[in-house]
């Protein structure tokens, strides 16, 4: 919502300033000139880019008119989970989880927790983790380092469409210099057409200046922030995750251990002690 709020925003500014300063909107209408700067744009995008990187960003972009999944209530329910894991754990032995992490959408554990299963990374990270302390072969060193490795190439992996929108919203303002050089050529063949004309045909050719500026920075330049800001949101839930078992493998009680996760994540997210000891509770007594 926020996004279509801002083009809103960013259209109604420039154009309707355009329009009181007395300009008219039909001069700005060049489907040309966009033909020419998106063209170009989806063309070095083609050049600069791998299949991979391509179908990353394309999947990503239906993100960024969604809200984030990673809320204070996500991050309940997270946290409760864990709990309830590692309680588990304590209680009946590491060999009680098992069955849980190899088939996790169908283990009654974690299917009191539905917005956190439906996050398939997410619960892969876990099950992934939770089978290494099942194996008992690896002490807590080894897996914080192998968590660290996983957690930079998912970062890595996850930068890569905001990396692709960054770029191309980079291009956009020299494709837009192209577009309204070809328009100055154009208008200079054309020197022996009265002024009125001739007038009209460098207005179309600053228009493409104009377009290519705008589409980077008012359209494009802020969607790759935004992609920017919803990784740095998911890799916090995989910190939290990360945090939450380390502690757990070094001795920490459950209710210690979803402490220390607890405290990774970001203040406007973070439920406090007293919160989540209540969604605990909450939680046991159904």
């Amino acid at each position: 919502m926020l996004v279509i709020v801002g083009y809103i925003i960013v259209c109604g500014s420039v154009f309707g300033g355009f329009v009181l300063a007395g300009g008219h909107m039909a001069v700005l209408f060049q489907p040309i000139e966009l033909l020419m700067i998106g063209g170009a744009a989806v063309g070095a995008a083609f050049v600069g880019n791998t299949p991979k990187s391509l179908k990353a960003s394309l999947k990503a972009l239906p993100s960024v008119f969604k809200g984030s999944p990673y809320s204070k209530a996500m991050y309940m329910e997270l946290m409760t989970m864990l709990f309830d894991v590692l309680t588990k754990i304590r209680k009946e032995g590491l060999m009680s989880i098992e069955g849980d992490i190899e088939k996790p959408e169908e283990s009654p554990l974690f299917s009191k927790y539905p917005l956190v299963v439906k996050d398939h990374h997410l619960m892969e990270f876990l099950s992934d983790y939770l089978r290494l302390m099942v194996s008992g072969n690896m002490d807590a060193f080894q897996i914080e380092n192998l968590m660290d490795n996983e957690l930079e190439t998912h970062h890595h992996e996850g930068a890569i469409p905001g990396h692709f929108m960054a770029k191309l919203g980079d291009g956009l303002p020299a494709f837009g210099i192209v577009a309204a050089v070809m328009g100055v050529v154009h208008t200079m063949e054309s020197v022996g057409i009265p002024p009125a004309e001739l007038g009209i045909l460098i207005a179309k050719a600053l228009v493409g200046t104009f377009l290519g500026i705008l589409l980077a920075y008012g359209f494009v330049g802020p969607l790759a922030s935004l992609l920017e800001q919803k990784l740095d949101e998911s890799s916090k839930a995989f910190q939290c995750v990360k945090v939450t078992l380390l502690a757990s493998l070094n001795g920490y009680a459950p209710a210690l251990s979803v402490e220390f996760g607890r405290k990774v994540l970001y203040s406007t997210e973070r439920p406090t002690f007293s919160e989540l000891e209540e969604h605990i509770k909450q939680s046991k007594s159904k």
